[in-house]
């Protein structure tokens, strides 16, 4: 049987670790959470090699903004928020992927932002917890457009 993306990297033990899966399931929720207020997915798990993906690229219903969007989900806030784990090295990785992504459109957007969303809970619980951050970050100075 062959095993969707994220999963297929677990196929020679055919184990999933319980992270990849509360992960895959958090991007699902936070997708559904954008589509109801109107955004339109452009692509989920967009990856650039190994270490370049982009969790959501969504355009935002009122500005027509490009958004790139990055999923943190946790069972509980027991220890922070999962807006916290957007570190430097998570925003400079998310601003590499982005630039590649914007390398490869034939129509350059007029703007770009970073979002995150928050999704706080799991699948065998009660509903989630779903937080939208809008323009959490920039990918930091000396970040340039590819154009």
């Amino acid at each position: 049987m062959r095993l969707p993306w994220p999963f297929s990297l677990f196929r020679k033990t055919g184990k999933v670790p319980e992270t990849h899966r509360a992960g895959a399931w958090g991007e699902r929720i936070a997708a559904g959470f954008l589509e109801k207020k109107g955004y339109r997915i452009l692509g989920r798990n967009v990856r650039f090699g190994s270490r370049c993906e982009l969790d959501l690229v969504v355009r935002s219903p009122a500005s027509e903004s490009l958004v790139f969007v990055e999923v943190k989900t946790r069972r509980t806030e027991e220890y922070g928020r999962p807006v916290s784990a957007v570190d430097r090295g998570k925003r400079h990785a998310l601003g590499r992927a982005a630039r590649r992504y914007l390398q490869r459109l034939k129509a350059k957007p007029a703007r770009i932002r970073f979002d995150v969303v928050e999704v706080v809970g799991s699948p065998d619980a009660e509903p989630p917890v779903v937080r939208h951050i809008e323009n959490a970050f920039s990918p930091g100075p000396g970040y340039r457009l590819p154009w």
